[in-house]
């Protein structure tokens, strides 16, 4: 009888990839979704069964059946490509005549300097910490939720973001009107683990494989996040560890208030980015400083804020004046 271990099956194949290559957990769950998605599309059959005429066929029926965006047609086809090189060996190759979705210019929703910092007034602690890190350093929410004690810089006002996105680490400002409210938290949270508190006991979950090379950092002071969840998980290895803040609940917090407010905008945890753009350029800073502090590869994402303050008029003035 043959004993030998059963081949993993393809989310296994898959999951095992990406964590050699140190994706996300939030692309494995992303890229997964599509894989799965296009396998259902063609009627459950394996992915080696097909090849770059079933994925043409998928991308064109999510840009005319479905009307994705651009965006979304390119992750399906990101992720397709992935499974195909990485997983299972075998390249695609050319697609054929695929159906791109249009690819719109849309101008992002921003606050103003005084809606932005009244919204924030609003919510409680931390949300209201978390945003004003959203707002006043142009952080992400999933940035602002991973922050680690050791990521704040206070002697060179510094924030430092460790594997944003596309995996890229950056640098940017800390505001000084936040100093205080950061020192006193990190203190508070020091005078805790002195103390050996019950909610320090266990270890928060690391990067990569650091709990087996630094064994001890996942109780250290500086690995701790600086916005800890509540309750604890169980990470991929099987240990009980605390995780950051969950990124959905800061994201409920946001859409709260904004309803409360009576602001009549689609605002939400991503506006405070976008208006801490903004706000700069309006400033007078220099668009490759803004790029560089948002982490943009490419200085066209950030010149989509020129427009929004209307930049791009050369001092043209209406006829009404």
């Amino acid at each position: 009888m043959d004993r030998s271990p059963s081949k993993p099956r393809l989310r296994e194949q898959v999951s095992a990839v990406m964590r050699v290559h140190h994706y996300s957990i939030r692309t494995e769950q992303s890229y997964w979704y599509w894989i799965r998605y296009f396998i259902r599309f063609h009627r459950l059959r394996h992915p080696m069964e097909m090849g770059a005429v079933e994925v043409s066929a998928f991308l064109t029926w999510l840009a005319v059946d479905r009307k994705v965006a651009a965006a979304t047609q390119n992750l399906a086809l990101n992720a397709l490509v992935f499974l195909y090189s990485k997983v299972l060996e075998v390249p695609l190759g050319q697609l054929g005549e695929v159906v791109r979705a249009k690819r719109s210019t849309r101008i992002p929703c921003v606050l103003t300097h005084a809606e932005a910092t009244a919204l924030i007034a609003q919510l409680g602690q931390p949300y209201q910490l978390l945003a004003s890190l959203m707002y006043g350093a142009g952080l992400r929410v999933v940035e602002a939720a991973r922050l680690r004690i050791k990521d704040v810089d206070f002697d060179r006002q510094v924030i430092t973001v460790h594997d944003g996105k596309g995996a890229k680490d950056r640098t940017t400002l800390l505001p000084t009107s936040l100093i205080t409210v950061l020192q006193e938290r990190r203190a508070r949270m020091l005078a805790a683990w002195e103390r050996q508190d019950i909610f320090y006991q266990v270890p928060v979950s690391l990067p990569f494989a650091l709990h087996r090379k630094y064994p001890n950092a996942g109780r250290s002071l500086e690995w701790q996040w600086l916005f800890p969840s509540r309750g604890v998980c169980v990470d991929e290895h099987g240990n009980v560890v605390r995780h950051h803040i969950h990124v959905s609940s800061i994201q409920k917090a946001v859409r709260q208030v904004v309803r409360r407010s009576g602001l009549h905008k689609p605002a939400g945890c991503h506006t405070f980015r976008h208006t801490f753009a903004t706000e700069l350029l309006r400033r007078g800073s220099d668009i490759r400083t803004v790029q560089t502090l948002l982490g943009h590869a490419d200085v066209r994402t950030t010149q989509i804020y020129t427009h929004v303050l209307g930049q791009g008029f050369v001092g043209v003035v209406s006829p009404l004046g």
